[in-house]
């Protein structure tokens, strides 16, 4: 298997809205995040993702974008980004930009020009005389009227963020150009947002009804995506030492392949989402109860299908995800669960990917107002399901559990006023458990969340099986225990977490040949695994 930097090194996304805010403004910022560097290098990172922090009207909290190449002022400036970029790389972190290219903001010079009908701009994006039936991520119609062009634009989310049409080269070529200036100025790569939905059916034909996201057979992975990918890898990013991570959505393995084959050269890794409806049935407003045989099986499915094919990434969190110990771990049981979702995910093969905060065990924060709840979305399913006639107390017991803001609430740095992300009142409340969830107790405790997320970034480092090794399913049907083991020609882990609160008694013990080199318990039974307990062996 080919090696690369982007397999071996550890991703943190920073959400700079929520991360540190330097200014006291009540807004995290650029000049914040330097601040934290040394926390970064500390952890063990090697990549930082940062969510955008382009020029914005923050419709969307920057993604929508109405100027590619300047920063928000409530983020910074140019100066602060180059200086950001600079302090990173002397300390060996590389960083990743996010790249909006499925949609722009309405306030984007090309959009106006395109309402206009000014030159080359005049289809930049989707234009129709009569609307379509598509419905899009947000809940409601994907197309809205225009007053000045007297037409229909597509949004496949906002309002404010419409859809860019890919058919037209000229966009690309401005896209191609956006790209280089930034990595002229040495971001190391980018994270490709809702890239499998830049392909549109520039026909636009009438979409088969559904449930959710009526015509989306017209704008899901349409053919043209791969032709555009591959575009853009051969005319800008094979020029660069860089990676591209695509979020694609309602993806298979064999879609995964396809993105991530070095041979086609597209992409360099995907996020893919299947096994984020372990808690919901299709999409995350249906919730479900967790069973951990819906997280193992789609986890193992795309380690099966894409080991030695493509190349995975490994997260359970991220801004639009709700905190994983709210899901598939257990507040009763919050360090050890944490602990265990640690192991059971970055131990497989390919790329972690750490959310601000998951490293300390934040957890969901639960408001019990819809105003204080900032996310578009959530807003916008609230109107949608009163629509359909939900009550205010059913819909309100999902938002709770399934809203964005969840993962969105300030970095919780210590016990101070606002857990230390500002002196301030936060642009979003802070989670009234930072009193007893921060990272100043976590580096205080040898045994903390924290620190054992150091251990795991630094066992990587020890021990290349665990980047470049084989994966093979132990004992699948296993209710309770998900096991795995990865293996090369002259080293094997096995990996055991037990997804319950209660003890779970093996049969017997096969692994007495092998070293245990990981734990979140002090002391181990052989025969006994204890609520959420996680083991690494060594052989």
């Amino acid at each position: 298997m080919e090696k690369a930097w982007y397999k071996e090194g550890i991703v943190y996304q920073i959400y700079p809205r929520s991360f540190k805010d330097s200014n006291n403004d009540g807004i995290g910022d650029i000049k914040g995040i330097i601040e934290k560097i040394p926390y970064l290098k500390d952890l063990g990172v090697a990549i930082v993702w940062l969510s955008p922090v382009y020029k914005s009207p923050m419709e969307d909290n920057g993604y929508d974008i109405s100027d590619y190449q300047d920063i928000a002022p409530v983020f910074g400036d140019l100066s602060d980004m180059k200086k950001l970029i600079k302090e990173l790389h002397k300390v060996k972190i590389k960083l990743v930009m996010d790249l909006v290219i499925n949609h722009s903001s309405s306030e984007h010079d090309w959009f106006k020009k395109s309402v206009k009908r000014v030159g080359k701009y005049s289809d930049y994006y989707h234009w129709e005389d009569k609307p379509r039936n598509w419905t899009g991520f947000f809940g409601g119609k994907a197309w809205s009227y225009n007053e000045e062009r007297k037409q229909y634009y597509l949004h496949l989310f906002s309002k404010g963020q419409p859809d860019l049409n890919w058919d037209n080269p000229e966009l690309r070529s401005d896209i191609k150009k956006m790209i280089t200036y930034w990595l002229e100025l040495g971001v190391d790569g980018f994270r490709c947002d809702v890239i499998n939905l830049i392909a549109k059916n520039n026909l636009h034909p009438r979409g088969r009804k559904r449930l959710i996201l009526t015509g989306r057979e017209h704008y899901l992975s349409y053919p043209n995506l791969h032709k555009y990918l591959h575009e853009l890898n051969r005319d800008v990013f094979s020029k660069y030492d860089c990676f591209t991570v695509g979020e694609t959505v309602f993806v298979s393995p064999k879609d995964g392949v396809l993105l991530t084959s070095p041979k086609r050269k597209e992409l360099d890794m995907v996020f893919q989402f299947e096994h984020m409806d372990a808690d919901n049935y299709f999409v995350k407003w249906f919730i479900k109860k967790f069973k951990p045989m819906n997280l193992k099986k789609p986890l193992s499915n795309w380690q099966n299908n894409v080991n030695e094919k493509g190349w995975n990434t490994l997260f359970l969190e991220s801004h639009d995800q709700p905190r994983s110990i709210n899901r598939f771990g257990s507040l009763a049981f919050h360090d050890e669960s944490a602990k265990m979702l640690a192991t059971m995910l970055y131990f497989q093969q390919g790329t972690p990917f750490i959310y601000q905060g998951q490293e300390i065990g934040m957890t969901n924060i639960s408001f019990d107002n819809l105003e204080d709840y900032q996310d578009v979305e959530t807003h916008n399913i609230y109107k949608l399901m009163r629509k359909m006639l939900f009550s205010k107390k059913r819909i309100m017991k999902k938002i709770k559990y399934v809203s964005r803001d969840n993962g969105r609430t300030p970095m919780q740095w210590d016990d101070s006023k606002n857990a230390g992300f500002s002196d301030q009142k936060p642009w979003l409340k802070v989670n009234p458990n930072y009193k007893d969830i921060n990272v100043a107790k976590e580096h205080l405790d040898k045994d903390s969340i924290y620190n054992y997320y150091k251990k795991i970034i630094k066992l990587r480092k020890v021990y290349p099986v665990i980047v470049y090794g084989k994966y093979r399913d132990i004992d699948f049907n296993n209710k309770s225990l998900f096991i795995y083991r990865r293996y090369d020609k002259t080293n094997e882990l096995i990996v055991l977490c037990n997804f319950t609160d209660k003890d779970y008694t093996m049969d017997k013990f096969e692994y007495k040949n092998h070293k245990l080199i990981l734990s979140n318990y002090k002391e181990n039974d052989d025969f006994v695994l204890k609520p959420y307990e996680a083991r690494v062996y060594y052989k």
